[in-house]
């Protein structure tokens, strides 16, 4: 079963449990992936599924953080449960030790030397982690391993 049929079948135990906010979450996650299909004339597969995932998630986390600044815990609470849901679909991630391994690896398979190198490193390393990682975290641990 690929990733977007196991959405499509959350969605539907969503409505026979009327779970309308999770439900709501899954809609969004589906037409995004649907929007996607149709822009680029392609089918999904489970990684750029977990892409989009990833993006979703990245833009509810900087909408949680505006909303704390301007006070909005009703709309802070309701993104975070957002949140939730779509991290159920993403694969166990890497621990902060597992991703600092990765990026030293790669520094020195790309024989990579200080922060002019930023670009190659995180390219390797986005091909490599991506929806296995927090880009955030790998991109702070090229900085540090650059800047030794």
């Amino acid at each position: 079963m690929t990733l977007k049929d196991r959405i499509t079948e959350d969605m539907k135990s969503a409505m026979r449990a009327k779970e309308t906010d999770r439900l709501s979450t899954i809609r969004m996650l589906l037409a995004a992936c649907k929007q996607r299909e149709v822009d680029e004339r392609i089918v999904l597969d489970d990684a750029a599924v977990i892409g989009i995932v990833d993006k979703l998630i990245k833009q509810r986390k900087d909408s949680i953080a505006a909303f704390t600044q301007a006070g909005r815990t009703d709309l802070v609470d309701k993104e975070s449960a957002e949140v939730q849901v779509l991290e159920a679909y993403l694969p166990q991630r890497l621990s902060a030790q597992e991703i600092q391994d990765a990026v030293t690896a790669l520094v020195v398979e790309l024989s990579a030397s200080g922060p002019g190198d930023m670009g190659k490193v995180m390219g390797a390393a986005k091909a490599r982690l991506a929806g296995k990682a927090d880009m955030g975290l790998v991109s702070a641990a090229v900085k540090q391993a650059l800047t030794r």
